[in-house]
């Protein structure tokens, strides 16, 4: 069966493929709590579109604003808000 485009091979996401399933990346500070969502296009541009996207990909390369701690946690989730979502008027 042919893998999507939104996975890698291994059947993680890939951030092209975070981007196109239109879903959001929050990445939050273990040490001082501080959350701040992710510019998918941004991680794009500078890891490529097939970057793998699995937390244990990009967590390590993170690094919090706030603090500077490297022990960064992330979140996926859908864009809800987003006009056209199913169930979401617009």
């Amino acid at each position: 069966m042919p893998q999507s485009s939104s996975q890698k091979a291994g059947g993680g996401w890939t951030v092209q493929g975070l981007i196109d399933a239109r879903m959001e990346l929050h990445a939050h500070c273990h040490d001082c709590h501080h959350s701040e969502p992710l510019d998918l296009e941004r991680v794009r541009d500078r890891l490529g579109p097939d970057a793998p996207a699995m937390a244990s990909d990009l967590a390590p390369k993170l690094r919090c604003q706030r603090c500077g701690s490297s022990k960064a946690g992330l979140i996926y989730a859908p864009r809800t808000g987003a006009k056209g979502w199913p169930g979401r008027s617009g």
